[in-house]
This record gives structure tokens, sequence and C-alpha cells, in this order.
């Protein structure tokens, strides 16, 4: 199974060519998804993105988005969105991005967006965490927004909560905050918590590329609003991330990888029991699952995490890794695997020499000039939903 498509690979090569070095109003940016392993998975603000609770995720070296922003004239916003010209609810939601990008800056200009995932798109593999995540970077800088890396984080929640923590490589933590508001909006960003050393592999077993019948948004509102579960799950999600933190601070991958399982399926929980429910989970998801099982009576270190989707992403140590994904391409047609490794943050790149779309393209120094005040300039990114 490819993941690339020559109209996908296409759009990278016309995001490209759309800002090939930095120019004032216009900048491209790349950025990879990030899996939680400790799930978000509710808003307490729909306006503002503020999460029910905090969560911690491990951003990825593979699936990259690349997002050009260029400044124009015109009466309005133009995007393109894997060579295709962006419509309705996807539009719209860009738009109101930008604005929001546009009010910061106290600037009134319109954008082109060139954006392409080299991942699938909206099949609860992280695409709209890399998405905003670089859309946030790129319209940032083509906007010239003095932002540190927090502030960014805090911008990039405004297009999709996940995005918070694609800004950041590694192990990231994003913070619930406190409060409504103003101080719910300055004190709910993410952040790198080190642990990189653990130098984990997540195998990822995608058996459904296609976007998701029930979009996460639409999923995260019935959920909350109508399952018994989820204040429940919610509550424990909290200890879940508390003993999460100590687990990667003491590098402990066993316990990480029981932590996320447990908490993923129990946010699926909270999904079944909506009403009506809400399965994400295949006959194959399901299958990987057993495997996974199979695979830890084997001695084998190997969790599952799942987001909205049926898709399953599995924990495991680097070394273990290649047997892990030849286990689950084993179980059939229906499944294709990739490992993923930790991968870099959200980044700006000035290069008109890229490398092909899987791999980061060349990037600045750090101590290069940039509107994005201590952001790493220059990686790569992906496709999803809110998690």
């Amino acid at each position: 199974m490819t993941f690339l498509s020559a109209s996908v690979a296409g759009a990278v090569g016309d995001a490209r060519a759309a800002v090939s070095t930095r120019v004032a109003g216009q900048a491209v940016s790349v950025a990879y998804p990030n899996i939680a392993l400790v799930k978000y998975w509710g808003k307490r603000d729909e306006e503002l993105f503020l999460p029910v609770t905090g969560s911690l995720s491990m951003t990825l070296d593979v699936f990259a988005t690349t997002t050009s922003v260029r400044l124009i004239n015109g009466p309005a916003d133009v995007v393109e969105f894997n060579g295709v010209a962006a419509t309705g609810a996807a539009l719209a939601r860009i738009e109101t991005f930008l604005d929001l990008v546009r009010a910061r800056a106290g600037r009134d200009e319109r954008a082109m967006v060139v954006t392409a995932n080299d991942g699938p798109t909206g099949a609860g593999l992280a695409s709209s965490a890399s998405g905003f995540a670089a859309l946030a970077t790129a319209a940032a800088s083509a906007y010239e927004l003095d932002l540190d890396p927090r502030a960014l984080s805090r911008l990039a929640r405004r297009g999709s909560g996940s995005a918070s923590r694609s800004i950041f490589g590694g192990f990231v933590v994003w913070h619930a905050g406190e409060g409504e508001g103003e101080a719910g909006d300055l004190s709910s960003y993410a952040e790198p918590i080190g642990g990189d050393e653990l130098d984990p592999a997540l195998v990822l077993a995608v058996v459904n590329q296609r976007a998701k019948p029930v979009s996460s948004r639409v999923a995260m509102r019935r959920t909350t609003a109508t399952s018994p579960f989820y204040r429940p799950w919610a509550e424990s999600s909290v200890l879940d991330l508390a003993e999460m933190r100590k687990a990667v601070a003491r590098q402990d991958l066993p316990a990480i990888g029981e932590i996320a399982e447990r908490n993923a399926l129990g946010m699926h929980a909270t999904m079944l029991t909506a009403r009506p429910g809400i399965r994400y989970l295949s006959p194959h998801s399901i299958a990987i699952l057993d495997a996974v099982l199979a695979l830890r009576a084997d001695a084998i270190m190997a969790y599952a995490t799942i987001d909205a989707g049926p898709n399953v992403k599995v924990l495991c140590t680097r070394a273990d890794a290649p047997q892990v994904s030849a286990t689950l391409d084993g179980l059939g047609d229906f499944v294709s695997t990739r490992i993923a490794h930790i991968g870099p943050g959200a980044s700006l790149t000035t290069s008109s020499e890229w490398p092909a779309t899987d791999s980061a393209p060349s990037t600045t120094t750090s101590g290069a000039s940039s509107p994005i005040s201590g952001a790493t300039l220059g990686a790569p990114r992906a496709a999803g939903g809110d998690r």
C-alpha cells in the first residue's frame, strides 16, 4: 500500500515552488503529526479550544504536512489542499484561523495557502495536528507575528487542539489550563518534557485510509454530551497523565505503553456508549489488538493506542519494531504498516532544494532571524482529527 499519491506529490511540489526563499509576506512550514499517549477528548470551551483534561503525546518523523502561506491582493483567501481547491467547511475552517492571525497581527491582507499531506487525511492519523501546526507556523511568519514557542502553541491550538503539541518534537504535554476566557487561553499550551533518550518506535498499522464517516469534532461533542462513561474516563485520564509523566521521566517504556493502551481503550468506550454510539474500531482494528496481545504473550513489549479512527498504533522498542511490523503485516492484505520514531517540531524552511516529501527539507540554523522567536527553523508532516 502506498501512502503518497501522484496528485499529493504534485501538491507538495506546488507548495515548494510557491515560496523558495524567505521573502516578506510569505513562508513555508512543515510539521509532523503527533500521537497522543494520554488522549485529548473533549473541550470545555469550543471557541478557545480549551480541553477538559491535559494530554501527552509523541511527535512522529513520518507523514509530514507542508504548507506555504503568501499574502495576496485580493478579496478572499485562496486555499489549495492536496492539489484541489478547498471549499465549504474545510475552507471556512482555514479562513477562520487566518482571521485570528490577522487580528493578532493588526493586518488585513488575504492569503494564498497551499498545503499537502503525505499521509492519509481524516483517518485518525493526526493530520489536523500537523496541518494546523504547519499553518500556524507559516502564517505567523508571513504576517510577521513575533511569537515565542509557547505563544505559537497556543495559536495552533485555536485551529486544532492537538496541533498545539505538534509545534514541538519528542514527548510533549498539553496543559488543560485553568479557568475560562483569557485566563484559560493563556494557561492552556503545550511544551516538551524530555524523555527522548527512550528512543521508542511506533508501528502505524493502517487498515483504512479513507476519511472517517463521523469527524473527530462531531464525535467529541456527542461523546462529551451524551456518554455516561465520559466523566469517569476524564477523571481517570487526569490520573493517567500524572502517571505517564512519571513514567516518561524515569524512562519506563513498559509503563508508558500500559498507561497509553488503557487510556485509549477507555476513550473508545466513551464513544461506544454515546447516544447514538460511535464505533471507529473495525474488525481489522480488533484483529490488530489481538495480535498485540499475542506479541506480549511472546515477551515482546508491544502496546496499542488508537485515536479517533480505525487505525492502530503500536508502541514498542526500536529493536522490536521490525518484528512487530512483520507480525502485523502478516495478518493479511487489509493492513499496511509504517515504522515511526520520535520526530521534530514544526519549522520554517528557506531552501528551494527540498528533498523528497517523505524526508525533512533543508533548514535554517537556529541562529537565523525569524519572526517566530525561539521556534525551530526547518523540518516536515501529515493528516487527522482532534485527539
